[in-house]
């Protein structure tokens, strides 16, 4: 066994050495090929991996609140007509989940969920001196929230504490009122004011966000939507992100509360994802098909310029599977060389992004890396691919008749 495969390997590597140049371009265009994939796979695994987090950095997986008020209009029908019943929306006020406090341990103890924070959202103003400011008021527990958004982490200034009379603002909110950590500020909610100091400024990614945002303790925001007791919506962040909307239909069926996943919330970043991950797959394709067509090409090249050498291999004894085994080798040979080739190129491509290209900041415009079992899985297919498209050729140089091979 030891000896037919060396005597396989060794024609395999006496064709490829002779036809040198043929073999040189074909494994720069293995490689070539097989850098564009991997690099290809990396940045767009990167650039989706940047927007997620900027997405769901500021925003739950699943959020889970109370239905939506609706009304049906009393209506007197007439005695020989139809009536269409139709539905209208009732002007919308903040609405507490009822029990919410026994809903929470239940959905903790889901497997799927990785942190719950219940939390009551209203609108109001916001207001430092003459300067007033529309907002979106957020009631939370501070370390049950933080499991959800990363709070801490996001803080640009100050210490992120929520005491009573205590709360975090978005740093372009701050801009606005031209206030610093340690700033009072007045919150106005209906027929309700308050106030409370500021303990830090933080940044979530979105600058809309930060402009509006107005984190204060769960109790101060039951206060100020008037809703003592009560929550309007409960937060999960889950262990698998992409199983947000399988867990919300299921919540949705054994609760009659309004659940809804990030990827419903967010529709069209979902939709571009996908768009993204479809064209990432018809380039990998093409390009694979490529690489296919020029081993093959090279290949057939290959058994017409060795046709006589063939037929003198077969006339002393070669059998056709061995015949066709060396092609079939090559092919590997080939493919095995060139993906690796590839791999390290698309290495160097990533190192050149991550060190030119930078954003306005000067750092990076998103982390790339790439993965190893990506780096593998892609050279695995390569190779592959090279085999593949060493099965006409090697059927065709097996197929060859010795004597007529020997006399070309």
């Amino acid at each position: 066994m030891v000896n037919w495969l060396g005597f396989e390997r060794c024609v395999a590597v006496r064709f490829l050495r002779e036809g040198r140049m043929q073999t040189v371009l074909i494994i720069v265009g293995v490689a070539a090929g097989v850098a564009v994939v991997a690099y290809i796979s990396a940045l767009i695994t990167g650039l989706q991996r940047n927007t997620l987090e900027k997405t769901l950095g500021a925003q739950a997986h699943v959020t889970v609140s109370a239905r939506d008020d609706v009304v049906i209009p009393a209506r007197e029908p007439a005695a020989d007509t139809t009536v269409l019943v139709q539905t209208q929306p009732r002007v919308q006020r903040p609405r507490t989940i009822v029990n919410w406090q026994s809903l929470v341990p239940v959905l903790e103890a889901m497997p799927a969920v990785a942190a719950v924070s219940p939390m009551v959202a209203g609108a109001g103003l916001a207001q430092r001196g003459e300067a007033s400011k529309s907002i979106a008021l957020m009631g939370v527990d501070l370390d049950r929230y933080d499991r959800i958004v990363h709070l801490r982490s996001k803080v640009v200034q100050g210490e992120p504490r929520l005491g009573p009379g205590e709360g975090i603002i978005g740093r372009e909110l701050a801009d606005d009122l031209g206030v610093r950590v340690g700033d009072r500020i007045s919150l106005v909610t209906g027929t309700i004011t308050d106030s409370l100091r500021v303990t830090a400024l933080v940044d979530l990614g979105v600058r809309e966000l930060n402009r509006r945002t107005v984190i204060v303790p769960l109790r101060a925001a039951q206060s100020l939507v008037g809703l003592p007791g009560g929550a309007t919506g409960i937060d999960l962040a889950l262990v698998d992100v992409w199983a947000a909307k399988a867990l919300a239909a299921d919540l949705s069926q054994r609760f009659p509360y309004k659940v809804e996943s990030w990827q419903e919330a967010n529709s069209q970043l979902v939709s571009a994802l996908n768009a993204q991950s479809v064209s990432t797959a018809l380039i990998r394709g093409v390009v694979m098909v490529v690489v296919v067509l020029g081993i093959a090409s090279v290949l057939v090249v290959s058994v017409v310029q060795k046709q006589r050498e063939i037929g003198i291999l077969r006339a002393i004894g070669a059998t056709q599977g061995q015949m066709l085994r060396v092609f079939l080798l090559q092919g590997a040979i080939v493919g095995a060389v060139g993906s690796t080739l590839g791999v390290l190129l698309a290495v160097g491509l990533i190192k050149a992004f991550t060190t030119f290209v930078r954003g306005s900041d000067g750092l990076p415009l998103f982390a790339i890396t790439l993965a190893p079992s990506l780096a593998l899985s892609i050279a695995g297919i390569a190779t592959v691919c090279g085999v593949l498209a060493a099965v006409a050729p090697a059927r065709r140089a097996a197929a060859l008749d010795p004597a007529q091979a020997i006399r070309l």
